[in-house]
C-alpha cells in the first residue's frame, strides 16, 4: 500500500498531504527545457530533485506516470539556428541529446513520456479553440491568436500577482494587437523564414505557454496531482498555464512544485546573467554523483550557493560510499528505514536522507573493522543510496571514473598493465617501476593484490 506523503504547494504557500487523484497513482509533470544550448547546473538541480522524488515515491508503493517535456520550437531555437546558419530542427536535435547524454551522468532516470511540442500540434491547437470559443481568447489585429486575462478571474493567484499591478508595472507601451497588456500569445502568426504550420487562424505556430497545458493534459489527464520546475516558472508561464487550462476545464493541478535557485555569490546563476556553469564542464571536475549529492545536500526550496569547494566534498563522500560498497560486496536493497521515509515524506527532505547515509556509513564500517555483523544494517544503506541514485554503478566503475575523460584510453592502460605484469614475472622492476610511475603521472594509479593488478583514476 502506497505511503502518505506531503508536498509544499506554492499555490496555497502550505505543506499539506497529497491526496492523489487516482487512489495509489501520482501524475507528475515537470518542464523541461529549450534545447537551443547545453544544460547548466540549475537544470541538473532541477531535474535531480524531480528524479528523487519519482524514486521515493516507488519505494513507498506509489505508481508514478512522469511526464518531462521538450519545446523543441521556440524563438530562441530560432534565433539560434540563425546565428549558427543551421535549421531549428537540427540545433533542437543537437541539445536534446546533449541533454538527455547529461540526464544519464547524473544518474536520473528517463521519464515515462517525453512529449515534444512539434509532436503535439494537434492537442495545442484543439485547446486554443476551446478557449476562443469560450470567449477566453481572441484574435488580435496582429494575427496573433491572445488570452484575455481579464475573462479569468484568478488570474495571479499562483504568484500573487495582481492584475492592477500589471497593469501599473507595464514599463512599454501596449501591444495594439492586444485588449489588455498583460494578454498573452496562444498561437504565433507565421512570419517570413521561420518554420510554421496550419492552423484554423493561419500558419504559425504555438505560444510558450500553451504547449505544457496541451501535453500535460494530453498524457495526465485534465486535472492531476504535481506540477513541477525551477521557481523561475512560476510567472508567468506556470501562471499561464492555470489560465489556459482552468479557463477551458476547470480545475487544473492539485501540487505545485518550484525548485529555488542555484547562486553564485549570492545572485541568480542564469544563462542570461552569463554566471552558469554547463554540467559537462562541472563533469570534467566531479563525477555526476557527487554533483547529485552535492544538490540534494540542500532542500529544494532553499537557495543552493554553487561553490566548487562543496562539489569537491560531495567527491570525497560519493568516493567512500564506493568504498563502503566495495567491502560490503554484492547485496540487496532492503526497506527504507523509518527515518528516511519521515524525512522524505515530508516535503522530500534529502538533507537529511543524506546525513542519514553519510552517518549509517562511518557505522558499517566501524562495524567491518571490528568483523562485527552487517546483515541486519546493509540493506537499509543500500535502499537509501538508490533512492537517493548514488552508489548505482559498481566500485570498480566509480574509481575508474569516466572513460571518455581519462588522459589514457581504458584499452591502453589495460595493455600497459599486462607489459607491466610480464616485466614483474622477468624480475624486470626499473620497467615495471616506469610503467606504474607514468600512469601516475597521468593520473592512473595501479593496485597489486597478488598476481592480480587493478587501477582507478587518481
Amino acid at each position: 500500500m502506497a505511503k502518505p506523503f506531503a508536498l509544499y504547494n506554492t499555490l496555497t504557500r502550505a505543506t499539506a498531504p497529497v491526496v492523489p487523484v487516482q487512489p495509489g497513482h501520482i501524475g507528475l509533470y515537470v518542464c523541461g527545457i529549450t534545447p537551443y544550448d547545453h544544460s547548466h547546473i540549475g537544470h541538473g538541480r532541477c531535474m535531480i530533485v524531480y528524479d528523487t522524488l519519482v524514486r521515493f515515491l516507488k519505494a513507498t508503493g506509489w505508481h508514478v506516470t512522469y511526464v518531462r517535456n521538450f519545446t523543441d520550437i521556440d524563438d530562441k531555437i530560432i534565433a539560434r539556428a540563425k546565428e549558427r546558419g543551421e535549421g531549428p530542427n537540427e540545433i533542437a536535435e543537437r541539445y536534446i541529446a546533449s541533454f538527455t547524454e547529461d540526464m544519464a551522468a547524473l544518474n536520473c532516470e528517463s521519464p515515462d513520456v517525453e512529449p515534444r511540442v512539434t509532436t503535439h500540434l494537434a492537442d495545442i491547437i484543439k485547446l486554443i479553440q476551446k478557449l476562443v470559443a469560450k470567449g477566453m481568447a481572441y484574435v488580435g489585429t496582429s494575427g496573433d491568436v491572445l488570452y484575455e486575462v481579464g475573462k479569468f478571474k484568478p488570474y495571479g493567484k499562483l504568484s500573487r500577482k495582481a492584475l492592477d499591478d500589471l497593469i501599473a508595472g507595464a514599463r512599454v507601451a501596449v501591444d495594439e494587437g492586444k485588449r489588455h497588456p498583460a494578454d498573452f500569445v496562444l498561437w504565433k502568426k507565421a512570419k517570413p523564414g521561420e518554420p510554421s504550420w496550419p492552423s484554423p487562424w493561419g500558419d504559425g505556430r504555438p505560444g510558450w505557454h500553451i504547449e505544457c497545458s496541451a501535453m500535460s493534459c494530453r498524457h495526465l489527464g485534465e486535472t492531476f496531482d504535481i506540477h513541477g520546475g525551477g521557481q523561475d516558472l512560476t510567472f508567468p508561464h506556470h501562471e499561464n498555464e492555470i489560465a489556459q487550462s482552468e479557463g477551458a476545464h476547470g480545475h487544473y493541478v492539485n501540487v505545485w512544485m518550484h525548485t529555488a535557485f542555484v547562486q553564485v555569490n549570492a545572485e541568480k546563476m542564469s544563462k542570461s546573467l552569463g554566471n552558469f556553469t554547463f554540467i559537462k564542464d562541472l563533469l570534467k571536475r566531479v563525477s555526476g554523483e557527487a554533483l547529485r549529492l552535492y544538490i540534494l545536500q540542500t532542500h529544494y526550496r532553499h537557495p543552493l550557493d554553487f561553490t566548487p569547494e562543496a562539489l569537491d566534498a560531495a567527491e570525497t563522500n560519493i568516493a567512500a560510499v564506493y568504498r563502503l560498497l566495495g567491502r560490503l560486496g554484492e547485496g540487496p536493497a532492503g526497506t527504507l528505514p523509518d527515518a528516511v521515509t519521515t524525512a522524505l515524506a515530508d516535503d522530500l527532505n534529502t538533507p537529511a536522507a543524506v546525513a542519514w547515509l553519510m552517518t549509517d556509513l562511518r557505522e558499517l564500517n566501524r562495524r567491518l573493522d571490528k568483523n562485527e555483523p552487517v546483515a541486519d544494517r546493509a540493506p537499509a544503506f543500500r535502499a537509501v543510496a538508490k533512492v537517493l541514485g548514488v552508489g548505482q554503478q559498481s566500485a570498480v566503475r566509480y574509481f575508474q571514473g569516466q572513460a571518455h575523460t581519462l588522459a589514457v584510453p581504458p584499452e591502453e592502460i589495460d595493455a600497459l598493465i599486462q607489459a607491466r605484469l610480464a616485466a614483474r614475472k622477468s624480475k624486470n622492476w626499473a620497467e615495471a617501476d616506469r610503467i606504474r610511475d607514468d600512469l601516475a603521472a597521468q593520473g592512473i594509479l595501479l593496485e597489486d593484490k597478488g598476481d592480480t593488478t587493478t587501477w582507478r583514476r587518481a
